[in-house]
């Protein structure tokens, strides 16, 4: 018999109405399956996005990617970027590998990496419900992961630079999705065994992460820090140990991947062509300048109203949550508002942290380079997710009968309304990202057939879409990445031309 997560009284109600075979009434089957349903909405709007993501082609860096991949290979790059660009190898590996099927690459990594984020958040709130003792109907773990994801890929200024530009994504969404998947072998360890696997898993996850992305590492540090401080007041007795050491762990690997990223010749080049060799980030100017471009960060991040949605997610799971019979716990008893004071502070540290290492080289372009706050915009929304779940949890006592059903379809239909207030602009970039699509195409071959007839010098009309750097911006001022383009279609020249062939 189906057991009503959210209200006893429907539960009883629905055994009474259920045949004499012990198969759940109507009642009872609808309410175990509309979590599932309700899920439908926001992994709707990741297959929509997925979908549009057919019309997403190269531009900005990757026109300078392309050529030597199809040179050299993924190892050419990766010696690119160590050598030349930014130091980065887990970077370059990355970009390296959807690079390797040039437009096909692009055009399916929205995805992937879609699906990859999907699952590994999905899994991850399975395992911290099964370790905190706590049991959900069907398809709730599937719906917070769901909202998450569409939150924060689809919430934010930009959604191309966040989800669809795969450079950026690259550092900035998928490293600090990657960054949460790292906790899983913990999650799931049993026996010593299992915990020194854990141990090793994080080391090598930490290396890799300091050479991915200097953003997301900061985040982590700030994140284990805490764990490291707090875990006495967070975990049991038999469960600090090892999230202590795990913690330390994972920022002793950050730590040695972050070391051999900054002294490598690409770091150093990079901080020489932004100048940052002679802006300190440390100096009182950067500082203040810091401080003053994270204010208008976190203006922007809290009145952006469908973040509403994470909360609601968690204010479902926390109505939904039930104690596991006989199910051991990690935690000590719940500290509710000690554990998003904490969480809080730890998102307020790590994005003015991050702020401070991307000021030296973006200067107050800092507040409209959205791609970087992504690093800590995860950790946001999986503490409104935690905030919410708090909530739900100390209403539900309070609440049966149709008050429970009440309270859960507010939340439910909070939910819904962001993901629809999410689906209009999605849209509109779908139309311009197709635009743009068909547009490049029609230059991809003039430019192809007329370097396969011998011409070495070929107009080049700029398309952007996102706010993307194109050759010739700025009515055709800055150049940048021209050489790169003439380099793909292995010509010797590119020109500035306001039509289109």
């Amino acid at each position: 018999m189906a057991v009503d997560a959210v209200s006893v009284a429907v539960a009883r109600e629905d055994e009474r109405r259920a045949p004499r075979n012990g198969r759940p009434g109507p009642l009872a089957r609808w309410w175990s399956l509309w979590p599932g349903a309700l899920a439908l909405l926001p992994l709707g709007l990741l297959g929509l996005a997925s979908w549009y993501g057919r019309h997403v082609r190269p531009s900005a860096d990757e026109w300078c990617f392309l050529p030597v991949v199809r040179e050299d290979g993924i190892s050419g790059l990766i010696g690119k970027f160590w050598f030349t660009d930014n130091g980065r190898l887990a970077n370059g590996l990355m970009v390296g590998v959807y690079t390797k099927f040039p437009v096909g690459g692009h055009q399916w990594f929205g995805l992937v990496s879609g699906l990859v984020m999907l699952v590994l958040l999905w899994a991850l709130i399975a395992q911290v419900l099964r370790r905190t003792g706590q049991h959900v109907p069907r398809g709730v773990p599937l719906l917070v992961a769901a909202m998450v994801c569409a939150v924060f890929l689809f919430a934010t200024p930009n959604t191309y630079k966040t989800f669809y530009w795969p450079a950026a994504s690259v550092s900035h969404t998928v490293a600090p999705v990657l960054a949460c998947a790292a906790a899983l072998p913990l999650l799931c360890a049993r026996g010593r065994s299992g915990r020194a696997a854990a141990l090793v898993t994080v080391a090598g996850s930490g290396v890799f992460m300091g050479t991915l992305s200097e953003e997301a590492s900061v985040v982590a540090l700030v994140v284990l820090s805490g764990v490291v401080l707090f875990a006495h007041r967070i975990f049991t007795g038999r469960a600090r140990r090892s999230a202590r050491a795990w913690s330390l762990v994972g920022m002793a690997g950050i730590a040695v991947g972050t070391l051999l990223l900054v002294t490598s010749p690409g770091s150093r080049n990079r901080r020489e062509r932004y100048g940052a060799e002679s802006t300190s980030m440390l100096a009182p100017e950067s500082l203040l300048g810091s401080l003053r471009g994270y204010a208008q960060i976190l203006e922007t991040v809290l009145t952006t109203w469908q973040y509403a949605g994470a909360v609601a997610a968690g204010v479902l799971l926390g109505l939904m949550a039930r104690a596991r019979r006989g199910g051991a716990t990690v935690l000590l008893p719940p500290r509710p508002l000690f554990l998003t004071g904490l969480g809080a502070l730890a998102f307020l540290v790590s994005g003015y942290l991050c702020t401070v290492i991307t000021y030296p080289v973006f200067g107050a372009k800092v507040v409209t380079t959205e791609r970087t706050w992504n690093d800590y915009l995860l950790l946001y929304v999986l503490l409104l997710v935690a905030a919410g779940a708090f909530a739900g949890r100390a209403l539900r006592p309070h609440l049966s009968g149709r008050r429970a059903r009440a309270a859960t379809g507010v939340a439910a239909v909070v939910c819904a309304a962001t993901v629809l207030g999410l689906v209009g602009p999605l849209a509109g970039l779908g139309h311009d990202m197709q635009v743009r699509a068909e547009r490049w195409d029609r230059q991809d071959r003039h430019l192809r057939e007329g370097a396969a007839r011998g011409a070495t010098e070929l107009p080049y009309t700029p398309l952007s879409v996102g706010r993307m750097l194109e050759p010739f911006s700025q009515g055709g001022r800055r150049v940048w990445p021209a050489q790169c383009v003439a380099d793909y279609y292995q010509l010797d020249r590119v020109t500035y031309s306001k039509r289109l062939p």
